[in-house]
């Protein structure tokens, strides 16, 4: 039995300093890193907590954000701050105070930089926070103070961190400019710091060329440009070098199969396929037992409690980083364990023998017997076997394991079947795609908590009332994953519907948008919509060309606080916290964005024999320039819309496979390839 004591967590939000909070007013963050360690600028303007302040932290080491290395039981991060004080003609100096402060990325190096900067009439400051290589646990803060008046000022800089301070003191003629630099080394050891003051810095060169072999992206449409950008560098930072990431920062502290998978797919997709293989290895070398049962929070679990999904979004990311890599060489070292993975989904006891279909007690979102889940078919969880089995099957197909491939192949094509078309156990109905069914065919619409939960006051599932199962925003995978396309009547009227059913998620008790991962009358934690859900919905609109719903939820994540960053809480709601832990900042959401963008709208999908591009821009997105590694080269890709022409054209320098109306076939090559596409106004 699970015990409700993995979800709760003391760490009151209540107790200590502001800074030791992660949802502040109108508060962001700004997270960097290079695998050895990790800092996240904090820019809480509304003035709970510090102004801004900066956090670092021991990537190899998950914690709440009030033991990060630089937080102070006291003071939070106040002594993390820059301290400015100016002195006339030798008298005591007095803290200046700024008109404003900024918070923004800064790219000007070629490496991603936060800078904060405050200013008045008569002095201005920047400070740019930057890790300026790949080999060393070092951040670096570069100070950046002019002097923007008619005569002579002398400055006294100070900033800290508990049990440490800095001082330097500046004379700055009229308009006159000095930068100082500090370092901040993370004594991995000693699990502590040295601050010291050092000459000038820069970037080294070999990381710059690194971030210039990334995926890149230029969007004429400033708020996906901003949240594809921000979200491709922040996924990559806050992954340590051995592959260990929180599953939603400061929050967790714990690791899962299908979230970090989903973090693998989000990095391959925006070219860090590095640090996606080491991700992969990790999972694959620590998280698959024996049998090929994969771990959740860190966790092993009984069959009946066991996330189903996990071991086909791990197959689907190996199978998505060959693809984008070309890597069988990773392939073939690991096929037991992805062997294991794929068998695992056959086994007798969670094959419901009438259907075909997979089944037991745990539903996607980890509710399980306590909450009331009963014994039955969970839609997500035979779409992920689905799509993980055929992963499998291709990878054993180009190994030439072709007794394996023919098993998994069939084994995936008959749960899709039953999961469509059965007539008893499906999971369609008149609303589109179900949630579950029960093994006895039933469809489970309700839930109740047994004694065996210890759920909080206050919760909806603790209420009186019927707790609903449907809508639920996993119902929406079929469709964004490709299982299910409107190519005929039938199949457009269950994506209709399911689409339908799931606009209930959209406000449910709150305003402002934003969908909710599924009814909300069963929530055992906190209501309130959810970031990567919305998202999933996005995706499967996308796939629809239904581009009003997806530009919602895009404006929606730009109304929330954190979209300055590119950082998103999991949901916003009022968390009870205790006994819940503080919500935190999901990675998964930053891979979701480069899922949507990279895979739905621009349509890069790399395949065995070839690379499909298929192309559809939301309204607005006139122009497109991007370079995006693929195996051994780079593909240049610019897009632009010509409102003179009524069917799409396709220049490359290489021969092109295949050309239709709304995509292109590119062969894999051995030379970079430059692709220009010229669609026609509105098309898809």
């Amino acid at each position: 039995m699970i015990k409700f004591e993995e979800h709760f967590y003391d760490d009151d939000p209540c107790k200590g300093h502001p800074d030791g909070r992660t949802k502040l007013p109108g508060c962001s963050y700004f997270f960097i890193g290079n695998g050895l360690v990790q800092a996240a600028v904090q820019f809480s303007p509304a003035g709970e907590g510090s102004h801004y302040g900066l956090l670092i932290m021991n990537p190899a080491q998950l914690r709440k954000k009030s033991e990060a290395l630089t937080f102070d039981t006291e003071t939070g991060l106040e002594k993390s701050m820059l301290t400015v004080a100016e002195s006339e003609e030798n008298i005591e100096y007095s803290n200046i105070k700024f008109d404003t402060i900024n918070a923004e990325w800064n790219y000007d190096s070629g490496v991603p930089a936060v800078s904060i900067i405050r200013s008045n009439d008569r002095t201005r400051v920047e400070e740019i926070f930057i890790c300026p290589d790949r080999i060393k646990p070092e951040l670096i803060r570069e100070i950046r103070i002019k002097n923007k008046s008619k005569s002579q000022i002398k400055i006294n800089l100070q900033t800290g961190l508990p049990g440490k301070s800095i001082e330097a003191i500046c004379n700055l003629n009229e308009n006159e400019e000095r930068n100082l630099y500090i370092s901040y080394h993370l004594l991995e050891a000693e699990n502590a710091y040295e601050i010291r003051l050092i000459p000038k810095a820069k970037p080294d060169k070999s990381w710059v060329d690194y971030w210039n072999s990334r995926t890149s992206l230029s969007i004429q449409s400033s708020l996906l440009d901003h949240f594809f950008r921000t979200s491709a560098h922040q996924l990559n930072a806050m992954v340590s070098g051995s592959g260990k990431i929180d599953a939603s920062i400061w929050q967790y502290n714990r690791e899962w199969v299908r979230d970090h998978s989903m973090m693998c797919i989000g990095l391959i997709l925006s070219g860090h396929r590095q640090t996606a293989g080491i991700l992969l290895q990790r999972l694959l070398d620590e998280f698959v037992c024996g049998d090929g049962d994969t771990i959740d929070s860190g966790k092993r679990r009984r069959p009946d409690d066991v996330e189903l999904d996990q071991n086909g979004v791990l197959l689907y990311a190996i199978e998505t980083y060959y693809l984008w890599t070309g890597n069988i060489e990773f392939v073939k070292r690991n096929w037991q364990k992805i062997s294991l993975t794929a068998d695992y989904l056959l086994k007798d006891i969670f094959t419901h023998k009438p259907s075909g279909l997979l089944h037991n007690k745990r539903e996607y979102w980890e509710r399980h017997s306590a909450h009331g889940i009963e014994a039955g078919m969970e839609l997500a969880y035979q779409v992920y076997a689905v799509k993980g089995l055929l992963s499998a099957a291709a990878l054993a197909r180009i190994i030439s394991k072709e007794n394996e491939s023919k098993k998994w192949q069939e084994k995936a094509d008959g749960i899709w079947d039953s999961a469509i078309n059965h007539p008893i156990f499906s999971l369609v109905d008149e609303c589109g795609f179900i949630k579950r069914r029960n093994t006895n065919g039933n469809p489970q619409e309700t839930i109740s908590i047994t004694d065996k939960a210890d759920l909080p006051d206050g919760v909806p599932l603790s209420s009186t009332g019927r707790h609903y199962l449907n809508p639920d925003s996993s119902a929406v995978l079929p469709i964004a994953l490709g299982l299910i396309s409107p190519d005929s009547e039938t199949a457009n009227n269950i994506m209709t519907s399911t689409m339908e059913s799931i606009e209930e998620l959209w406000n449910q008790q709150w305003s402002g948008g934003g969908y909710g991962r599924y009814h909300i009358s069963s929530e055992p934690d906190s209501p309130g919509p959810w970031t990567f859900p919305s998202l999933f919905i996005a995706r499967a609109y996308m796939e629809m060309g239904r581009y009003g719903e997806v530009q919602g939820v895009l404006d929606w994540l730009s109304s929330l606080s954190g979209a300055l960053s590119g950082t998103w809480h999991e949901f916003y709601g009022r968390r009870l916290s205790p006994p819940f832990p503080q919500v935190g900042i999901p990675p998964w959401t930053w891979a979701e964005i480069i899922n949507l963008t990279v895979h739905h709208i621009l349509g890069i999908r790399p395949e065995e024999e070839h690379i499909r591009i298929r192309p559809r821009l939301l309204p607005g997105m006139n122009e497109i320039k991007g370079r995006f590694p693929i195996r051994n080269i780079m593909i240049h890709l610019e897009i632009k819309v010509d409102n003179t022409i009524s069917e799409a054209e396709f220049e490359a320098n290489v021969d092109l496979v295949e050309v239709n109306e709304c995509e292109v076939l590119l062969p894999y090559s051995d030379e970079d390839i430059f692709l220009k596409i010229i669609l026609p106004a509105g098309g898809k």
